[in-house]
């Protein structure tokens, strides 16, 4: 069981955004999405790409809401890849 719980985690931390990584690829491209890319928000990159981030409105409005979308995609991605090898909230099945 411990087996089967080290090998989820190492399978999240493959996959696992990092907030600093999004802050610079926000500082580099995010007139243009670029880090709407990087966590996966492909329609909102293209939207941003075609607008120049909402005329700079919503590049703006993500430095202040970067770290809460990393978090919420890792939640995501941790979520399903531990119920995908059936671990529950820390418990091992």
């Amino acid at each position: 069981m411990r087996y089967r719980a080290r090998r989820a985690e190492f399978e999240y931390d493959a996959v696992r955004k990092d907030a600093r990584t999004a802050y610079l690829l926000w500082g580099l491209t995010g007139i243009i999405g670029g880090h709407r890319f990087y966590l996966g928000d492909t329609g909102r990159s293209i939207a941003m790409l075609f607008t120049l981030g909402g005329l700079g409105l919503w590049t703006l409005a993500d430095l202040f809401l970067i770290g809460r979308r990393v978090r919420a995609v890792n939640g995501a991605r941790r979520a399903a890849i531990m119920g995908r090898h059936g671990i529950l909230e820390g418990r091992v099945h």
